[in-house]
């Protein structure tokens, strides 16, 4: 790998790591909360109006929404740029890189959404949800490798990126696909000219990061008011972004300056809004409602059946290769801890149902279905004696 792109890979994995360990905490932090005397105090926050415009040009939402909706934004921006990365010169520049986690990561959209379907397909209003059990938390997966140390090779890691990133690609177009509202089709136009307009500034090789803000922004606004989710916008940005330009390589710059504030921030704040789901007067069979139980059996069953099961496919089949030094219990390990699907899950979630009732069942299935796979494969990976790991024996 060249000294660039391995710098990168360990600069994300570092920030990756800390920040899903910071995850964790924020998302327990909103549980507490939601089951405290504060409750309410949490409720009226996310609810408090937040308006931004002038004149009779106005975007009005409640602070939730402007988490979710504009927060989110810059952290699938920052997503675009690293798919973008890794596509030109990282871990899927080559078919030969790729092509495991391009399965393994199939097999992680396609098993889990049967299961969710196959759950529910008694409860037709639940339908909808079909792509949460899809999805991956790259943050909370990375953080969870972190608390093994050692005893989790590069190679092991830089694979469930991998995977990751591809699940994004794939949850990117599920959001477009299939949770977009009524389309205003002249605010989409203007959008367009928006986003031509970065791409004429990517010809150009412009290597400023100012022009790039100002049309992202503008982009953002006309894709928040034209229908489409907003969030979009900040992928459709980050692929206009230039690789190079010059000496200068304004992507990795972009990408090193919003990493952190990603991991650190913009993260752990959404998981703070969204995370907090009350369990008062909710009994433990609420569990094998068909919502949550869908959800969670996608994660925790979906997920390691099918990253594992296409990754032993495509490499006995010969149309993969087995990353020198890991072994197939740590491909097993690395399946079940693909299956904390936090952040991603509840963002599509939030997208799938309007309904209140609806969404607290979808957290109570993401957090209960993640919490196991996150246990399960942490102990699998644990078993594993350090001397085995770094040799790559089984």
């Amino acid at each position: 790998m060249p000294t660039r792109a391995a710098a990168l890979l360990n600069d994300f994995l570092k920030k990756e790591s800390a920040g899903g360990i910071l995850l964790m905490f924020a998302a327990l932090a909103a549980i507490l909360i939601a089951n405290s005397p504060l409750s309410s105090f949490y409720t009226q926050l996310l609810g408090i109006p937040v308006t931004v415009g002038a004149g009779n040009f106005l975007i009005d939402k409640p602070l939730l929404l402007w988490i979710n909706d504009g927060l989110m934004a810059i952290f699938f921006f920052l997503i675009g740029l690293e798919v973008k990365r890794e596509v030109m010169t990282g871990q899927l520049a080559s078919w030969k890189q790729a092509s495991l986690p391009l399965f393994a990561a199939i097999g992680g959209i396609i098993l889990p959404a049967l299961i969710f379907v196959g759950v529910n397909i008694g409860s037709p209003e639940n339908m909808n949800g079909w792509a949460i059990p899809a999805a991956t938390d790259i943050a909370f997966a990375l953080g969870i490798l972190a608390l093994l140390g050692s005893r989790v090779p590069v190679a092991l890691k830089a694979l469930l990126l991998a995977i990751a990133i591809i699940d994004d690609i794939a949850a990117i177009m599920i959001i477009a696909l299939f949770y977009t509202a009524e389309i205003n089709m002249a605010a989409l136009g203007y959008g367009a000219v928006a986003l031509a307009a970065l791409f004429v500034c990517n010809r150009l090789k412009m290597a400023r990061t100012l022009p790039y803000l100002l049309l992202g922004a503008i982009l953002w606004v006309c894709v928040l008011k034209s229908g489409v989710h907003a969030t979009l916008a900040g992928v459709a940005a980050a692929f206009a972004i230039p690789l190079a330009a010059g000496e200068e390589r304004p992507l990795e710059r972009m990408e090193h300056a919003l990493h952190g504030w990603a991991a650190f921030v913009i993260v752990p704040i959404f998981a703070f809004a969204n995370a907090g789901v009350s369990f008062a007067g909710v009994e433990a069979s609420a569990l094998l409602e068909p919502l949550p139980l869908g959800i969670a059996l996608g994660l925790i069953i979906g997920k390691q059946i099918g990253i594992f099961g296409f990754a032993y496919a495509a490499v006995k089949t010969g149309f993969a290769n087995l990353p020198e030094g890991v072994s197939w219990v740590q491909i097993y390990g690395l399946s079940c801890i693909a299956g904390v699907g936090f952040t991603m899950s509840l963002f599509i979630g939030n997208l799938a149902f309007d309904n209140a009732a609806q969404i607290d069942m979808v957290k109570i299935g993401v957090l209960s279905g993640s919490l196991v796979a996150a246990l399960l494969g942490y102990a699998l990976l644990r078993m594993q004696p350090e001397k085995q790991v770094q040799t790559g024996q089984v």
